[in-house]
């Protein structure tokens, strides 16, 4: 397992390398943190990038483990996936900084990159595992108390798998860098922490049963999505 980040040129940071992060736990940490990735893919003669659940196996198939997301089969953007070159990308916003000029305003933040080749998964074994790591990314351990999908279901979705391998990552953290004659001007300066809020869990018409432990536990951790 490759234990640094950036192991090849096309995720090798150039500009703010001051702002890189090589600790590979670090996105590991990220990827626990999101509920949101971004999937960018060239489908015909354009790029199109949309918002997908996924899921995370550190110790998956693929090199470095393996980012899953999943989709309808019918889906075009999942069907120019596979064999292509995608690439899926993370933010976590973690607060918004207030500089003393226009140009040191700023955002706090944990961003990562990963770029690889994309393959459908058609293993049952893993496609079943797969679905259950998307699921159990939004309520931990839920996955284990619901039916089994029926034939019907699995024939509709597809599921996309991504390698970790080639990843970069970027943080920024604290309040701004601004000039010191900015600071001596007396101007305020600061930061403001954003930090994710889950609300109580609402039940649906027909919910009859309590609210079940995977759901209050998920509703119960409240900021502990962000840094």
């Amino acid at each position: 397992m490759t234990t640094t980040l950036s192991p090849t040129p096309r995720t090798t940071i150039g500009r703010g390398r001051n702002r890189a992060v090589e600790d590979r736990a670090a996105l590991h940490a990220l990827l626990d943190d999101a509920l949101v990735a971004h999937l960018g893919v060239v489908v015909g003669e354009h790029p199109l990038v949309l918002p997908v659940a996924f899921g995370v196996d550190l110790d998956g198939p693929d090199r470095d483990g393996t980012l899953y997301v999943h989709g309808s089969v019918a889906a075009g953007w999942l069907r120019g996936s596979e064999g292509a070159t995608v690439c899926v990308t993370l933010t976590e916003l973690d607060g918004l900084v207030a500089g003393r000029s226009a140009f040191h305003h700023s955002m706090n933040y944990r961003s990562a990159v990963v770029i690889g080749a994309a393959r459908v998964v058609h293993d049952a074994a893993e496609r079943a595992r797969a679905l259950d790591l998307i699921v159990d990314h939004m309520f931990p351990g839920r996955a284990a108390t619901l039916r089994a999908s029926t034939r019907k279901e699995l024939a509709a979705t597809a599921v996309l798998a991504v390698p970790l391998h080639e990843a970069s990552m970027k943080a920024r953290a604290g309040g701004p860098g601004d000039e010191p004659e900015d600071v001596a001007a007396g101007t305020w300066g600061g930061h403001v922490p954003v930090t994710r809020v889950l609300g109580a869990p609402v039940p649906d018409a027909a919910a009859l049963a309590e609210v079940p432990a995977d759901v209050v536990r998920t509703a119960g951790t409240v900021g502990s999505r962000n840094g």
